[in-house]
This record gives structure tokens, sequence and C-alpha cells, in this order.
């Protein structure tokens, strides 16, 4: 990547003579000197930054347009935008997707020259590029993973439904791998909390790229995880109008969009940086929008902009690397430990408790301390609070309150005084007698009972935390 260096260093040399002339510039950034990166900087940045990436069914690039021409929307708003001319895949899906995510590599590698917040990088794709962008947002680790997606007209699924021309030029002759069109059907690839925030905007008339597979379903994953997403669908305007005045409904499209960038969070650059690491208690199982209304969501606006809180919970799974279903192989852990967190509440023990998983009991303070020894190593030499579990009111999911209290609790006790950790939260004996902040199956909680859960937390974090919830964003650009 000798070019890319190149062009790189050349670009900060010209930024510090002035950020005026060096509104707009290129970047090559593929060795073979094809795909290229068009930067465009606003004169009063926000922080906040999108990658763009052009539609034209992974045949040509439409990057005028469905692209560039959203540069001067973008760049008024403070926001800067880098559109990607990446390489035509021809049946060689690493391609563009390779050049995308160099070109999130550089926005946050350059993020302090740039005066970009490197936590609040979007990607935005039109028809084939939505797939492209979708794509980014749901198979990337999360180093390079957007913070957040804006999809027009998108392609998105690689099954029934999809745009052909597409699919032939992505997959070429490996779309007759069923697993590998499984693979980029992204609304097969969502994940609760780990999928970044999306806006889908496009005409309900589109018939090149039918609405019900594609946008649709995405927005329906999206939901069902419980993923903050929204989605405008226009009555008419086809398909592949991008940014033009001839769409009929063309301003309160780009009304609509605006209205969704000025209301997205924004992390603060030095916010304290909570991960929330559990099972499906802490994911906020049969919590609706639990992205919005779990525990994690609700600690967040008593914390305040100054942390910065991502749940990183997931249903089911167990401390125990021999339980059922083990944390520590899930994407989730290792996004926690890519988050670089400051503090880290552990939640995890309900499903050890099950009789098939707690035969192996003899490996959860083994295991314990496996995930104990990965946060300490950290650089970012995390804060560590362990949270008794909540009381099993009912054996829902064989999961034991007598293995809860008489054998779980002890090892975690036993697990914070041997590491000196930051210390451990009760959980237990504050809900005992609360089954009404319950569901009905007496072990996951209400959302009554996520903000008592909440703060209980966010009062050993910060003594200061107000558990009166505030109104309005809990972050700030």
């Amino acid at each position: 990547m000798k070019k890319t260096v190149l062009s790189l260093l050349l670009a900060c040399i010209c930024l510090s003579l002035g950020a005026q002339t060096a509104r707009q510039f290129t970047l090559t950034i593929s060795d073979d000197g094809v795909a290229q990166l068009v930067v465009s900087l606003p004169e009063e940045p926000t922080g906040r930054a999108v990658v763009g990436c052009p539609g034209g069914g992974y045949a040509v690039l439409s990057n005028t347009h469905e692209c560039g021409a959203w540069a001067d929307f973008f760049t008024g708003k403070g926001i800067a935008f880098a559109m990607v001319n990446y390489r035509i895949p021809h049946g060689d899906r690493t391609l563009p997707i390779s050049d995308v995510e160099t070109a999130m590599r550089i926005l946050r590698d350059s993020a302090a020259v740039w005066k970009i917040n490197p936590d609040d990088i979007g990607i935005m794709g039109s028809s084939a590029g939505g797939h492209l962008a979708s794509t980014i947002a749901t198979h990337t680790p999360y180093e390079l993973r957007p913070n957040f997606q804006i999809l027009f007209y998108p392609v998105i699924t690689m099954g029934r439904g999809t745009h052909q021309g597409s699919l032939d030029g992505l997959l070429g002759e490996g779309q007759k791998d069923p697993e590998l069109v499984r693979l980029y059907s992204n609304e097969l690839q969502v994940r609760s909390h780990l999928t970044p925030p999306a806006i889908l905007l496009l005409s309900s008339d589109d018939n090149l790229v039918p609405p019900v597979p594609n946008a649709i379903a995405y927005y329906t994953a999206m939901r069902n995880a419980g993923n903050n997403c929204s989605i405008h669908i226009y009555p008419t305007g086809g398909h592949g109008y991008g940014n033009m005045p001839f769409f009929a409904y063309h301003d309160q499209m780009v009304s609509d969009l605006s209205a969704w960038l000025d209301n997205l969070p924004s992390p603060k650059q030095d916010a304290v940086r909570v991960a929330c690491i559990g099972d499906s208690i802490t994911d906020g199982y049969l919590i609706d929008l639990n992205d919005t209304n779990g525990y994690p969501a609700q600690m967040q606006k008593m914390l305040g902009d100054g942390y910065w809180v991502k749940n990183f919970g997931v249903s089911g799974r167990t401390l125990m690397n021999s339980g059922d279903l083990p944390y520590m192989k899930e994407l989730a852990w290792e996004d926690a430990l890519a988050f670089k967190p400051d503090v880290v509440v552990i939640k995890l023990g309900t499903n050890d408790t099950k009789p098939e998983n707690w035969v192996h009991k003899a490996d959860f303070e083994k295991d314990l301390q496996q995930m104990i020894d990965a946060l300490k190593a950290l650089p970012s030499q995390p804060k560590i609070y362990i949270c008794n579990p909540i009381p099993a009111f009912k054996p829902s999911w064989n999961i034991n309150e007598e293995v809860i209290a008489g054998e779980i609790i002890p090892m975690l006790e036993k697990a914070v005084k041997k590491n000196q950790l930051a210390g451990l939260i009760d959980l237990h004996t504050p809900f005992e007698g609360q089954e009404a902040l319950l569901n009905e199956d007496g072990i996951h909680p209400t959302q009554a009972g996520a903000r008592k859960m909440a703060e209980i937390i966010a009062k050993q974090i910060d003594p200061n935390a107000k558990t009166e919830q505030q109104r309005g964003p809990w972050m700030r650009r």
C-alpha cells in the first residue's frame, strides 16, 4: 500500500497548510491504483463523517448523482464525506469489500488530522452500493465497522427477490453455493446491538430492486433484533434517482435524512467507555426495542454523556466454555474487547445453572478467571464489576435458583476478592420479592426491571448518576 501511504501523507501536508485549500482531494487506496477515495472536508466540522458507496449493479459506478452529488449536503452540515470509487468485482467480492474497509481504516487513522470523531463514522450506499454498505455494517470486525448506515433503495438479499445483475457481479459462479448466497443476504446477518443504526430511503414502486425482499426485509431484521432503524418509503420514484431534484419527493427525502442525522446520538471522544457483558438479561430478552429500553440503554441516560455505554449481551450464553452456548466464543465478546472499555460490567452465570451445563461446574471458576485475565490485559485497563444474578423465580429454561444462590454467587464473590476487582454488584438481594419486575417466565426483567438494574449498576459506577431519566439525546456532537 505504498501509494496509499504516500497519498495520505500528501493530503495531511495540504491540511497543515490550511483546511480551505484541501477541502476536497483524492487518494489512491488499492495497490493496483484503481480504487480511489474522494474526500470532502467541511469548513466547520462537527466530527461526524460518512463513507459513500456508489451504486451501479456491481458492474459500473454511478458515482455522480448517487454518491458524489451528496458531498455538498454533508459538508454543509459539518459532516466529512468520503466517496469510494471501489473496484468492480466481476465475481470477486473481496475487491469492493476490501476497498471500502480500507476507506474506513483511512478515515479512522486520519481522524485527528481531518477533525473526525473515529467513533462517529457512518456508511452510505445506493442500490448495489447499499448492499456493499450493509455488508460492511454486518460483516466487518469492530475496528472497521461503521457507526451508522444510510441506505438508499438498497439491494439487500442475494436470494429470491435480489437484483440479478448485482448477484452476478458480486458472486459470479459463487451464486451456485447456497451458503455463500446466505452469507451475503444481509437481512440474515443482522445482530442484536452489534449492527449499527440505519435509515432506509426508497420508493414503493421500485421494480428493479423490490422493496419487500430487500429494504423491508432489512428493516424487519433490524427491528426484530431491537436495533435502531428507520425506514421511509415514498409512493413513487422507481429506482436510481440519487440526490437529483427530478425525484418528486426529493425535498422530503433530504428533510427526512437531515432530521435523522440531527437526532442521531454521537459519543464524546473523551467519554468513559462502559461495556455491558452478559446473557439474555443484559441483552434485554422480552423487552421491545431492547437496544433502547434494555438496562444498558437506560443506564446510559442515567450516567449522561460523559459515558458511552454499549450492550454486548447475547441471549442464552454461558460463562463456561463447556456450556451449550459459551459467551467467549461469540462475536459480542470479540467486540467488547475491541471496544477498549474503561469499565466492564459482567452479568453471567444464570444459564450455567441449567443441569446440562452445571455438570461442568468444575470449569466455572477457571473460565471466569480466563475472562477476567483477558479484560485485565486490555491496554485500557478497565475497572471490572461482576454482578450477582437476579433471582430465578421460576425454573423456566431449566434455570436453577438453588445453584444461583448456593454456588454461583459464592464463586463470583471469591473471584472479585481474589482479583481485587472494582466491585461486586448485588442484583440478587434487591430483586428478592420483586417478581412483578420480571416477565411471566420469572427469569427476565421487564422494562421496569431493567430500569431497576440500571439504577443499581449506575450508582456503583458513578455515585453521581442521575436515576431520574432525562429527556433528549444522551450524547452530543
